[in-house]
């Protein structure tokens, strides 16, 4: 034991401080606190490099730690989200058999017969935009989000840390496969502990239960299954991965130079197949209605850290009296255009032919698509911190620590963004992007 602590006292000293830190965001900190997010955030950060740097091939170690790490928030209630509530809220629903895409919170709750439990706090605590809603979360996330109701005991804090529970396993599942995966393509194992280790990833999913981290689990189970050839079984896991979060449809239309033709109408007729039997348990006549009018609000109706919008939207306002309101509606009819122009663009113009030119197209058209969308969550940058694992490109690592200056809105009375403070992310992250294209203009 002297000696192992003589040989790994430096890192086992970070990981002691680093623990100190995650408890103190855990327990001792409220969302409006934005200077003490910052400080937090940027501690670790460099423990979280230092780390990696000093036990990179130490696997036990590594993975010890961020268990650990995830660990210290299992018995909270998150503090940087409210999303959490309405996944109850669909999970109580789907737990008593009730079909969650047909009618909204605010409706349900005037029914005296409703059978959720803490039906109020539930309400109260998604704040006043989710319950007007339909729910917009896809098949297989609402049967975890049922099973963890059910295994919740009807409690609040027990549904959270059954969620949190999943979303753990699915993180060391992303390890185990994404190291397989790395071999597979000739580089090293270590690289997917930027995902493991990055304080974003810890913070958003572990802590503030967003369930990016299992769509990406079966994402990069379904990559892994490709690199072994077993195609027909990573479309399976493929659609897994779509029925959890809608956001890997994008890089469908890239496989079809990836495969020859008639492999690529197989690949999709499975994926297809398989999302059609996860949700044929939800379908009813109302449910595509229902659920693609609220994915089109995401496009024409919100707005939070964005990057080529700001700009259309200053330049609209300030020098075309545009009214904002009319403006993001006439952008977000544009955004789907462009996004679908971008991905072709990356199927034809572009060989996929090779696993890591198909992830590399995949970072790009997601790195586009976030680019041009009025709306990026500080969870949305996890795809490319994954992604960009088994690539060249680093510029996601540094947009995963920049995106924490996105939370200035919740420290404003009024969350008002700070456009100055969004300037400083984004000059951060094009900066070091297109130092990289430089770089590897050739390969590119």
């Amino acid at each position: 034991m002297k000696s192992y602590w003589k040989l790994h006292k430096v890192p086992m000293v970070m990981m002691l401080l680093s623990c100190i830190l995650y408890y103190i965001f855990a327990f001792h900190f409220e969302r409006t606190e934005f200077t003490k997010l910052v400080v937090l955030f940027i501690g670790l950060l460099v423990l979280c490099f230092k780390i990696v740097q000093f036990e990179k091939l130490n696997l036990k170690f590594i993975l010890a730690t961020g268990i650990i790490f995830r660990i210290i928030f299992l018995v909270t209630i998150p503090n940087l989200s409210q999303d959490f509530y309405r996944f109850i809220w669909d999970g109580e629903l789907v737990s008593n058999f009730i079909n969650p895409y047909l009618n909204i919170p605010n409706d349900l709750i005037l029914d005296p017969n409703l059978v959720i439990d803490n039906a109020k706090e539930l309400l109260t605590g998604m704040g006043e935009l989710s319950p007007k809603f339909h729910s917009n979360y896809p098949p297989l996330n609402q049967l975890i989000f049922g099973i963890a109701a059910l295994l919740g005991g009807k409690s609040i804090l027990g549904t959270v840390i059954v969620m949190r529970i999943s979303i753990i396993l699915a993180d060391i599942g992303i390890v185990y496969f994404g190291r397989k995966l790395l071999r597979r393509l000739n580089k090293s194992p270590h690289l997917i502990f930027w995902y493991f280790l990055n304080p974003l990833v810890i913070i958003e999913l572990t802590g503030n239960l967003h369930f990016e981290g299992v769509m990406l689990f079966f994402f990069v189970w379904s990559l892994y299954l490709l690199s072994m050839n077993n195609w027909k079984i990573a479309a399976v896991v493929y659609a897994c991965s779509i029925s959890i979060k809608l956001v890997p449809l994008l890089f469908l239309p890239l496989f079809l130079t990836h495969f020859k033709f008639k492999k690529s109408v197989a690949f999709y007729s499975i994926v297809g197949l398989s999302i059609l039997t996860l949700l044929l348990p939800f379908y009813a006549s109302e449910f595509i209605a229902n659920y693609s009018k609220t994915v089109g609000l995401w496009f024409s109706n919100f707005e939070f850290n964005s990057s080529i919008y700001n700009v259309v939207k200053t330049i609209g306002v300030s020098y075309f009296e545009a009214k904002p309101w009319e403006l993001i509606k006439t952008y977000g009819k544009l955004t789907p255009i462009i996004t679908i122009l971008t991905v072709l663009a990356f199927t034809f113009f572009r060989k996929n032919d090779n696993l890591s030119t198909l992830i590399s197209s995949m970072l790009w058209v997601l790195t586009i698509y976030y680019f041009i969308s009025p709306t990026v969550h500080p969870w949305y940058i996890i795809f490319l911190v994954v992604l960009t694992c088994f690539t060249n490109y680093r510029y996601a690592l540094v947009w995963s620590a920049a995106v924490i200056l996105s939370y200035w809105a919740y420290s404003d009375p009024n969350y008002v963004e700070h456009l100055g403070i969004l300037t400083i992310e984004y000059l951060l992250v094009f900066s070091f992007m297109i130092y990289e294209l430089s770089k590897h203009r050739n390969k590119l």
